[in-house]
């Protein structure tokens, strides 16, 4: 019987994992013998009972964990002690960001791991149940309104009372993506007065049926501005000109701005500018979604609340681990269903002519394999 390893997440700050106890079940109804790591589930409300109820195993120590292991699942990336266990040929799935992490792909092809990012599983309807990304930026919006509503100190929604009246937060969200919607669905839901924007112009009409109203130039420059396959054009210096003009008098009215801009593979773009942040006033906030990857608010810093002018720059990494009990949950189905192509009839056979498999590997046969990792 093939075995599954769970460790526990050994990079800083992480509080999820990668196996809860339902998703074990699923995985021992697969053919799977799984074993996880003395207190792995921890972070998650997940004890080393949950998951003996549920009929794995828990072991004492990470030897004894990866002791023989041929599939290790992961939230982030293993450490060294982790790939140093690994035997030759193991399956690793993880968030593995190859395009930053290029020591940890190094280490992984060293230690002849077959190796797939979660981050890389194609957006196709067949992988809808393995999306990762999404299932993880879904609850980062939602957290991000919820930091926000801290950091700001005041009440979001309208409130009317015999000593007067209360007037509802203005926020803006930049970015409406998966975290971009959740967080504007967020913020309606408590009650305050929420604007949004985005480069698409599909966005447009899903920022509107969540209560939103949709800030851009629309003009005929604009509507024209996305592909056939629903990717953004790049527009014009002019059309960005007056783009940037309407967003930064927008911005100085904000009580809070919500930025979600992020690139796989890339720095995130800078969306909010000094000039921006200072234009706010006293008590406003800001929240960097994509602090982890530079940021979209200059100035924000990963980890950290800077406080310039009165404004503060929330830049919290992983939020999705600030609810690490549900964050734990979706992620757990997204790997239970990415194991179900590696697995069949109880044994370890992974078809690398799947498109699943083929876009989400990174290294193989003590190769890198991915075709945008491999050396130039």
């Amino acid at each position: 019987m093939p075995v599954l390893a769970v460790t526990k997440e050994r990079r800083a700050g992480e509080t999820r994992v990668a196996v809860t106890p339902d998703a074990a079940k699923k995985l021992i109804a697969l053919g799977l013998d799984v074993v996880v790591e003395t207190g792995a589930g921890l972070g998650a409300s997940a004890s080393d009972a949950d998951y003996e109820a549920a009929g794995a195993r828990v072991a004492p120590s990470l030897a004894a964990t990866l002791d023989g292991a041929d599939i290790l699942l992961k939230v982030r990336g293993p450490v060294e002690a982790e790939i140093a266990a690994l035997k030759p040929g193991a399956i690793v799935a993880g968030l593995l960001n190859p395009f930053q992490d290029r020591e940890l792909v190094e280490a992984l092809k060293g230690a002849g791991a077959t190796a797939f990012a979660m981050e890389l599983v194609p957006r196709i309807t067949r992988a809808q149940v393995m999306d990762a990304l999404s299932s993880q930026a879904n609850l980062a919006g939602y957290r991000a309104v919820i930091e926000a509503a801290e950091a700001y100190g005041r009440a979001m929604p309208m409130m009317m009372t015999a000593a007067g009246t209360v007037a509802a937060a203005k926020v803006f969200v930049m970015g409406a993506g998966v975290a971009g919607l959740q967080a504007i669905a967020t913020a309606r839901r408590l009650g305050a007065v929420v604007t949004a924007t985005d480069v698409r112009p599909a966005a447009k009409e899903q920022v509107e049926s969540l209560g939103a109203k949709f800030v851009a130039v629309q003009d005929e420059e604009f509507k024209a501005a996305e592909t056939a396959a629903g990717y953004a054009k790049v527009m014009s210096d002019a059309y960005q000109a007056k783009q940037a003009e309407l967003v930064a008098d927008h911005i100085k009215k904000q009580d809070i701005v919500i930025t979600t801009a992020l690139i796989p593979g890339r720095m995130a773009p800078k969306l909010v500018s000094a000039e921006h942040v200072a234009s706010m006033k006293s008590g406003s906030v800001l929240v960097d979604l994509a602090v982890e990857q530079g940021g979209n608010v200059v100035g924000a810093k990963s980890g950290e609340i800077v406080e310039t002018g009165g404004v503060k720059i929330v830049g919290i990494a992983n939020l999705p681990g600030r609810i690490a009990a549900d964050s734990s949950a979706l992620y757990a189905r997204n790997l239970t269903a990415f194991v179900g192509l590696l697995v069949k009839d109880g044994a370890i056979a992974p078809d690398f002519d799947d498109e699943i498999l083929k876009a989400a590997i990174v290294s193989h046969g003590g190769e890198i394999v991915h075709p945008l990792l491999k050396p130039v």
